[in-house]
């Protein structure tokens, strides 16, 4: 072929290359214009899927916004119909409504022949249930439920503390805060320091002192503290009918306190029973017995009911205490003068009482506690202790002295529940000479609260 034959034919040949191309070419723009519709559908689908989603949304938020109207006007609506007017006044804690919680001992006791378990015993100690419910603002109801006590030699339900307190009276007037407050109805009587601690978690041992001085009457109480001084002061019936009193003489008590550190707690106490009758004779009913429980009994006449128609007993006691870490010591020492309106004998008796007692930690868990206690009755006095009431109280069996010495271990197994164990050594002498003995207490027990 020529030179000028080639050139000729050159266009021809590319015209025919574009020709035989044509139909792919037209192939792949059909295939990308359905490839764009397609997103463009799958796009318009997921746009209408959001905004279905958005408007859903929209309206759970719109129902959820009504609903917590609904509930906060609800809420409101009943705190208006059932609190009370000062439900919202400062230290007013509506959420602190009835708090239930009590406190039980379990365990074997065993004295000598001529003590009160001259047969090893299990018995249930005090058990007790509290119930505390507050009122209104620093007014509260209180109430000790007595399924129990030591001292109760048949079984039997009965109240104990069962009052109103009025706290924080001088505040609530404009008054320094907490210097008075007023108890109203069945209370303990404020005298020393031993009665707070008698019960089964706060008493290190399982016996108490000789003395033992307390008492839960019908009455009315004011207490307050002042700086590092706190005070009581009780009116009440005095006799051991706890529904009655049958005179119009009263028993008074005053306690004074006094903390001038953190580790040293002194007190000052007095109180005098009042005269209470001293026997049932005919149609006229009698006290018999005073409400203050001492020497493990009371006090009562000793003058025969043809003669004493009265009876009363004064007592003053001190008390100091004395904290370290890891354990305290305690000391008491009282006076009573007691007399009785026997026109036949001078029946006044001057009686000293008092006691130590010292506890220390050997482990967090395990301690040591000993107490020594003593009454001294140089005349003679109806002093029980660990002896059996009908030998030592109600028989005509006087003791001029008595002392105890008690010796104990504790184990805290956790906050709720403490295992105790203790021996005590007791001795006296009557007023006819005759030594006592044979009335040492051993005995184990388990105390907890709930």
């Amino acid at each position: 072929m020529t030179p000028l034959l080639a050139k000729s034919l050159r266009p021809l040949g590319v015209a025919l290359l574009l020709l035989s191309a044509a139909p792919g070419v037209r192939a792949t723009e059909q295939e990308l214009a359905e490839q764009n519709r397609r997103l463009q559908q799958q796009v318009q689908d997921q746009q209408r899927t959001i905004d279905d989603l958005t408007a859903k949304m929209a309206q759970v938020l719109k129902a959820s916004e009504r609903h917590e109207r609904e509930l906060q006007s609800l809420q409101d609506n009943v705190a208006n119909i059932s609190a009370p007017a000062d439900a919202a006044a400062p230290g007013y804690q509506r959420d602190r409504e009835v708090r239930i919680s009590g406190e039980v001992e379990a365990g074997v006791f065993s004295t000598g022949p001529n003590g009160t378990y001259p047969k090893s015993t299990f018995r249930i100690g005090d058990a007790h249930i509290f119930v505390e419910a507050p009122v209104m603002k620093d007014v509260y109801f209180y109430s000790d439920l007595q399924l129990s006590t030591r001292e109760q030699q048949t079984p039997g339900l009965q109240f104990g503390e069962l009052y109103v307190d009025f706290e924080n009276v001088s505040g609530r007037f404009g008054g320094r805060d907490r210097l008075l407050n007023v108890r109203l109805g069945q209370i303990n009587t404020p005298f020393g320091e031993e009665y707070a601690l008698r019960g089964p978690m706060a008493n290190p041992l399982i016996s108490h002192s000789l003395s033992d001085v307390w008492g839960i009457d019908g009455g009315v109480e004011i207490y307050g503290e002042l700086g590092k001084w706190q005070y009581a002061f009780a009116l009440q019936n005095g006799s051991a009918d706890l529904l009655r009193d049958r005179n119009d003489d009263k028993a008074l008590t005053a306690r004074l306190g006094w903390t001038p550190a953190p580790w040293l707690s002194l007190s000052a106490s007095a109180m005098r029973t009042g005269e209470l009758k001293a026997y049932t004779v005919g149609n006229s009913t009698g006290d018999v017995l005073s409400n203050i429980w001492f020497g493990n009994g009371f006090f009562r006449a000793l003058g025969p009911a043809a003669t004493t128609g009265a009876f009363w007993a004064d007592l003053w006691e001190g008390d100091a205490t004395v904290r370290w870490k890891g354990g305290h010591a305690s000391a008491a020492l009282g006076r009573v003068h007691f007399d009785d309106s026997d026109t036949a004998a001078d029946n006044s008796r001057r009686l000293g009482y008092g006691y130590l007692e010292a506890v220390q930690d050997l482990t967090p868990d395990l301690y040591f506690a000993t107490r020594y206690s003593e009454i001294s009755a140089p005349r003679g006095y109806p002093l029980a202790g660990w002896g059996a009431m009908g030998r030592y109280f109600f028989a005509p069996n006087l003791s001029t002295d008595l002392d105890r010495l008690s010796l104990g271990l504790g184990y805290r197994l956790g906050a709720p529940l403490v295992l105790k164990i203790e021996y005590a050594r007791e001795r006296g002498r009557l007023l006819n000479g005759n030594p006592r003995d044979r009335e040492d207490f051993l005995g184990a027990q388990a105390a907890l609260k709930f």
